[in-house]
């Protein structure tokens, strides 16, 4: 037999942003639990709103399934004496396990013959383990938790009612002083309190409270009433799933309306528009069928449809005043001078030990030119990164961007554009910011990927040099972030540039501004892009013995890194890369033993055998075309090369002794070894590479 099980936590309302975890949370909480405790069901089911999180299991077996266990006891020349009778050591296994000494059997293993006991355990009835069930409820994590009255469990919201039932019948717990039942709460507004019969029941008796408790249902709800409004109203609204998935969580009842504000409210750009209503109200913008954003906006009420002219003229009053306040920043930024913005960033404070934006500005500009010039731009663009770089800042200390940070970056574009700059270092100063997060959009220009590197650069290495490092989960900077934006930037731009020289002239801007003694911020700097990269890597599909194959220092330039990585992958596990694998590890396993210090380049003068020769020819064949295959990541060609290179040196070890009982010749043959591999991990760590036997 089965029944349904029903577990619904009601709270003050929470926060929207933490609704979406908490119930996956509390999903992902309550199918372990089940599968630990050998609860057999059919789904889970997890609901939320503002005011609830819940799960719903179906098909809930009544009794835990039962389980046979064999345990091992003492071995069976220590379990019986000479005249085949259990010995103590036996019968306090027996006793210990809870088994009558005659049920004790005897197996051989291959370790040898021992004693086994065999040990039925019988499941228990739901019912006795469901209280547990319910303690799930409170072992949730959220990025805020708070303390209420006298209790002592912190919880993103104060409990206010607890609905625990199996089937038809309630499960007792309690928690924070709160007795579960059989009875929910309905809309705030619209419904009554709702008294379950059966735990099956929850979703429609909670729609008759006029409460939607599925969110996916919730945001169905949404979308069709905005599709019926576009075509009633020959509109287009915003898709906005991110907004979407937000105001689902803010309502328990979804009744979609829209209203309007003053078409002179249009002169301002449209992403001032767009993100004062989105951000400051929850508003979805509203554009003509070719795409211009029109004078009306659309939200969702958590109710139904009574006196929705109300609500649109609140809504309205509230988005005019919002309005107003935007105009008036717009217009008095529109008053001031580039000068006068720049000459304000000396005045704004980046973080009390690296000083003012001025300070920031200083050394961005720095490292933008360098990366330009250092890539051999030309001069034009390279003046413009510079530009760029100069003025990448200047809309912080805007009135719109103090109001709005979230307009950061566009503001300083359309401020830059309507100041006479170019639209190249418009642009730029727009695309600093890319990608915002994992999945966002890369530059599109030139100039605004080297600048966006350029303050990236900058951010990471002065957080480090100042100890404001990630820390586990807990990474307020979003330094991997900017990290692992700047190594996808490099790719995306092929940047000529290696990882090294970049790094190098990064910290010695950092050691100009008097942040750092170099080499240690060099060191830490280097091993926490590895990192970076190793996850990028990782994203990708590439395998951990391949990331290690290519990830070692130095790493040269990242998009080759990328691509040798991608390489390597594709001819993973093949007979060819074996046998060459095999042939380059020979070499690069016996160049350990020589020490750097010795390691001259080696005297063909002392060559003894053709061999030897032969090998050396190819090392110089390979020192001189390796590089520019690389360079033009012509990869085929340069495995085809090692492919070529892998007979020769399988005839070399068949020929040459190479730890000679000559001193000179091993010496010398051990120098041919470490040169030879220095030329291999030039392509790649090849030992690294893991082979299925």
């Amino acid at each position: 037999m089965t029944k349904p099980f029903l577990l619904e936590i009601g709270v003050e309302e929470m926060p929207a942003q933490y609704i979406d975890d908490a119930r996956e949370q509390l999903r992902s909480n309550m199918e372990k639990w089940l599968d630990e405790h050998r609860l057999a069901y059919q789904t889970v089911h997890a609901f939320s709103t503002p005011r609830r999180l819940a799960v719903l299991i179906e098909a809930l077996a009544e009794k835990q399934e039962g389980i046979v266990e064999e345990a091992r006891g003492p071995a069976t020349a220590i379990a019986k004496d000479e005249e085949g009778n259990w010995t103590k050591a036996a019968l306090g296994f027996a006793r210990g396990k809870g088994v009558e000494p005659e049920k004790l059997a005897e197996k051989e293993t291959s370790q040898g013959a021992y004693v086994f006991a065999t040990i039925e355990k019988k499941g228990k009835a739901t019912t006795e383990l469901l209280p547990d069930a319910v303690s799930q409820a409170t072992a949730l994590t959220f990025p805020k938790s708070m303390r209420w009255g006298r209790e002592r469990l912190r919880y993103v919201r104060p409990i206010r009612w607890l609905v625990a039932m199996f089937g038809t019948d309630v499960v007792p717990y309690e928690v924070a002083g709160v007795q579960t039942g059989r009875e929910s709460a309905g809309h705030r507004f619209l419904g009554e309190p709702t008294s379950l019969n059966d735990a099956g029941d929850y979703e429609q008796e909670l729609l008759r409270a006029f409460v939607l408790a599925n969110h996916e249902s919730r945001k169905t709800a949404i979308k069709k009433q905005m599709e019926m409004l576009e075509e009633e109203q020959n509109w287009r609204i915003g898709k906005d799933e991110d907004l979407l998935g937000e105001v689902a969580n803010l309502v328990e009842y979804p009744t979609v309306l829209y209203g309007t504000f003053d078409e002179t409210f249009l002169r301002l750009p449209d992403d001032v528009l767009i993100t004062t209503m989105r951000e400051h109200q929850r508003y979805f913008a509203v554009y003509d069928v070719d795409g211009h954003l029109l004078p009306f906006f659309v939200t969702v009420r958590n109710g139904d449809h009574r006196h929705l002219e109300n609500v649109q003229k609140g809504n309205e009053k509230v988005l005019r005043a919002r309005l107003s306040d935007a105009v008036f920043f717009y217009e008095e930024d529109q008053a001031r001078t580039m000068e006068q913005f720049l000459e304000k960033l000396g005045h704004i404070v980046e973080h009390e030990k690296l000083g003012t934006l001025e300070d920031k500005r200083r050394r961005t500009t720095k490292i933008a030119r360098q990366l330009a010039e250092k890539a051999t731009f030309n001069e034009q663009l390279t003046d413009d990164v510079t530009r760029s770089a100069n003025l990448l800042k200047f809309d912080l200390s805007s009135h719109m961007v103090d109001e709005f940070p979230e307009l950061q970056g566009i503001m300083g574009a359309d401020y830059a554009l309507k100041l006479g700059e170019k639209e190249t270092v418009a642009t730029a100063i727009k695309e600093q910011y890319l990608p915002r997060f994992n999945g966002d959009a890369l530059p599109e220009t030139t100039v605004g990927a080297i600048v966006s590197m350029a303050d990236k650069w900058d951010t990471i290495l002065t957080s480090l040099a100042i100890d404001l490092k990630p820390t586990g989960s807990q990474d307020p900077y979003g330094l991997r972030r900017q990290a692992q934006a700047i190594v996808q930037i490099a790719n995306r731009y092929e940047f000529p540039v290696t990882f090294e020289t970049m790094l190098e002239f990064v910290v010695t801007v950092m050691q100009e501004e008097g942040l750092t003694d170099g080499y240690a911020l060099f060191t830490e700097a280097s091993d926490f892009f590895a990192l970076r990269c190793k996850a990028l890597l990782t994203e990708k599909g590439i395998s951990y013995d391949v990331v290690n194959a290519v990830l070692f220092a130095p790493y040269g330039r990242l998009d080759t890194l990328f691509e040798r990585a991608a390489f390597l992958q594709k001819r993973h596990g093949s007979d060819e890369m074996k046998a060459v694998a095999e042939a380059l590890s020979r070499v690069n396993n016996i160049a350990k033993k020589v020490d750097e210090s010795e390691a001259d380049l080696p005297d063909p003068e002392a060559f003894e055998k053709e061999e030897e020769q032969e090998l050396y020819d190819q090392y110089t064949a390979l020192k001189k075309e390796l590089p520019l295959l690389l360079e033009k990541k012509d990869l085929a060609s340069a495995w085809e090369a090692f492919v070529k290179l892998s007979p020769v040196i399988h005839r070399y070890f068949e020929a040459i002794m190479v730890m000679s009982d000559d001193e000179r010749l091993r010496l010398n043959r051990l120098r041919q070894m470490h040169h030879l591999s220095k030329e291999i991990h030039r392509f790649a760590r090849i030992q690294s590479l893991v082979f299925p036997a």
